[in-house]
């Protein structure tokens, strides 16, 4: 018997990319899932694509939020009407293998993990692999995470049974969240486990990539500041191993 997972999905004028999103889910050879979709106000189309994929498919659901609210709260109600035994993040421009959901959870079943992640590829607009496989570490505990960002989003899975929901609720805060709620969970004493396969893929844009890296430096700082309240030497400490950690990624 397949355990239930709920697939957290946040969209924001996604609607270029969620046809591709939900059918890569639908060819999940793990079926027992349900795909929560929270529209965090979007001006496109997104809440009319997502609809008609309800009507056929009963495993879809959508929240539709009245003001722009951010990730954080966005995923935050996906997480509250969760009724899976594990939670797993996607993002709406992001794509998964068909053995995603199989793989991983059966590396959890098979090794009663509560945290675990996977390798991830970059991708462009259109989905064409770019770039090498980001291999992650085996496991990460929470002072390695503050030196490595490592983990990314939409190939994290959660047991709930032995997190709880309030561990897994994100922080409100607009950028960095993600990063913050595996600190949060990390900090108990929870190590993460790393699934050596690379099951999702990483869409961005080519153009974006030098603003991105700008913001990605002011977000981390700014968590280590902010919501972990380090002094300016120990952010600056972790900082720097941030930024290596990073650069070792891309090379």
């Amino acid at each position: 018997m397949e355990e239930l997972v709920s697939i957290i999905v946040p969209t924001f004028n996604n609607e270029k990319f969620i046809k591709d999103t939900i059918t890569k889910v639908q060819e999940q050879t793990y079926k027992n899932w349900e795909m929560i979709f929270i529209n965090d106000a979007s001006t496109d189309n997104s809440k009319y694509i997502i609809e008609k994929y309800i009507d056929k498919d009963k495993r879809i659901q959508l929240i539709n939020l009245e003001q722009n609210s951010g990730v954080a709260i966005a995923r935050n109600k996906g997480i509250e009407k969760a009724k899976g035994k594990y939670i797993a993040f996607l993002d709406a421009d992001d794509i998964w293998d068909s053995i995603k959901l199989e793989k991983q959870i059966k590396f959890m079943e098979d090794n009663e993990y509560a945290f675990t992640y996977t390798d991830y590829q970059f991708v462009n607009e259109q989905g064409e692999k770019k770039g090498k496989i980001v291999e992650v570490p085996k496991t990460i505990s929470y002072k390695q995470a503050l030196k490595n960002t490592t983990i990314f989003t939409s190939t994290v899975i959660l047991n709930v049974d032995r997190l709880g929901k309030n561990l897994i609720k994100m922080p409100n805060i607009r950028k960095g969240q993600d990063t913050a709620t595996w600190w949060q969970i990390l900090k108990t004493g929870i190590i993460a486990y790393g699934l050596n396969e690379c099951l999702s893929m990483y869409r961005r844009s080519s153009n974006t990539l030098s603003s991105n890296k700008i913001k990605a430096l002011k977000r981390t700082w700014y968590l280590y500041r902010n919501v972990e309240k380090f002094s300016v030497i120990r952010s600056f400490y972790y900082f720097c191993w941030y930024v290596l950690n990073a650069i070792k990624r891309r090379i």
